[in-house]
């Protein structure tokens, strides 16, 4: 089995259709993974949403449908800040939700699941 963190990137390609969208969608589909999104990346994904005018309500339906949401702990913050600092020394647009996201999938030695370069340099990674 295999784990697997959607960041927004991952979840706006699955949301909006596109050939890598198609991607992430048989990476969900395929029983031996388990599919997490973290809570920070929903915030991201529902703001973008009701940015852009979507229907947030089928969106938490089908983030929460296909994934296990990650909630934010205390230690977890404090993983994200060391997390954040060190990858942002080398890469200053590494953003504070990327390092939650980082730094959850390497508590849970699972990979993330992104088509942001942000993340190119993470062994913890897979990049579509």
């Amino acid at each position: 089995m295999s784990k697997y963190i959607l960041d927004s990137w991952s979840w706006r390609e699955y949301l909006e259709g596109s050939a890598k969208g198609e991607r992430v969608k048989e990476i969900m589909s395929d029983s031996r993974n388990e599919i997490f999104t973290h809570s920070v990346s929903i915030a991201e994904i529902v703001s973008r949403a009701e940015r852009r005018g979507k229907d947030i309500n089928e969106i938490w339906t089908a983030i929460t449908n296909n994934s296990k949401a990650l909630e934010t702990r205390a230690e977890e913050s404090r993983e994200a800040g060391a997390t954040h600092a060190e990858v942002k020394s080398s890469n200053r647009n590494f953003s504070l939700a990327d390092a939650f996201v980082l730094a959850a999938a390497r508590r849970l030695g699972a990979k993330v699941l992104t088509g942001d370069t942000d993340f190119k340099n993470t062994t913890e990674t897979t990049l579509l």
